[in-house]
């Protein structure tokens, strides 16, 4: 089975290389204040074997940016995210494709405090000014049932009239197995997860979770997917467990000092054979995580 790599996490490597990093903008300010430093990241992840690069658009939300910003500048922003990220995957001249990132709109890990018409509102802007960059969605760190639809939904009202591309979903995971079973941070299961992305995209993921409980969900996905052509894909982060009263923004988590390239390699193992064919990291995954990976792509 082939496996495609995906890059790491673009906040945690913008913050390593030096570009102007801060909360609440969080990766945004890099697009803000230096464009430059965005296509550095990119190119550094490319360079480490990445076959995929996504979009710095994570943070050109509302949320990170604030209601004012957002709505003088989201659209600008996220486009300028989606052309560097072109640039950079058109100058490798190695086949690198480009993902377009759509996060959760109102915040990391918060399901909570999903209010779906204002998501799709959100959700909308994005989806117009990545559209002519990318080569699929991914609609990433999805901790709910209901996150998950309602980009699906906007991709498909929107997004489609300009340009039908594949679409990706990952979900964000409890950091914690319940009965030795993946769910996600909602508490919903993994099958309710598959039954409501169904057929409609390409593959289905989960990310910015803890390397430990990737291995339930994968197995899990692989079982009750709808069809085999949908790929399972991985892409953990590197932080300590994330409690369920964690206030996304309130401050730049530590990253685990244990997870070096080798042992996330061994983690990435273990999926490759439960049955993920893309793999790659989130947040603190960085270049040498992901240049330990080039070994799967080759079995």
């Amino acid at each position: 089975m082939s496996i495609t790599l995906l890059d790491g996490g673009m906040g945690r490597e913008l913050l390593r290389i030096g570009a102007p990093f801060r909360q609440p903008e969080w990766s945004a300010l890099a697009l803000m204040e230096g464009p430059d430093w965005v296509a550095q990241a990119h190119r550094n992840f490319v360079n480490a074997g990445a076959h995929v690069i996504t979009t710095n658009s994570y943070a050109c939300v509302p949320f990170h940016l604030g209601a004012e910003v957002f709505a003088e500048r989201g659209a600008e922003l996220a486009g300028l995210a989606g052309r560097i990220a072109r640039e950079v995957a058109d100058s490798a001249n190695s086949g690198t494709r480009v993902a377009g990132s759509l996060p959760p709109v109102m915040g990391s890990y918060r399901p909570d405090l999903f209010e779906r018409d204002e998501a799709r509102r959100i959700v909308s802007v994005l989806v117009g000014a990545l559209i002519p960059f990318i080569d699929h969605w991914l609609i990433e760190t999805t901790g709910s049932v209901g996150e998950a639809r309602c980009s699906l939904d906007v991709v498909g009202a929107i997004g489609d009239l300009i340009r039908v591309v594949p679409r990706w979903v990952s979900f964000t995971l409890s950091d914690e197995l319940m009965d030795g079973r993946a769910i996600l941070r909602s508490g919903e299961s993994i099958a309710e997860a598959s039954a409501a992305v169904g057929t409609e995209v390409t593959a289905m993921l989960f990310n910015c979770s803890q390397p430990e409980v990737m291995l339930a969900a994968v197995s899990e996905a692989v079982a009750c997917r709808r069809t085999s052509e949908i790929e399972i894909g991985v892409f953990a982060n590197a932080f300590p467990v994330i409690k369920e009263e964690h206030e996304a923004n309130a401050a730049v988590n530590e990253i685990r000092s244990d997870l070096t390239a080798e042992r996330y390699r061994e983690f990435a193992e273990q999926w490759r054979q439960a049955g993920a064919s893309i793999i790659g990291g989130c947040c603190g995954i960085a270049p040498e995580h992901i240049a330990g990976l080039r070994s799967l792509t080759s079995r």
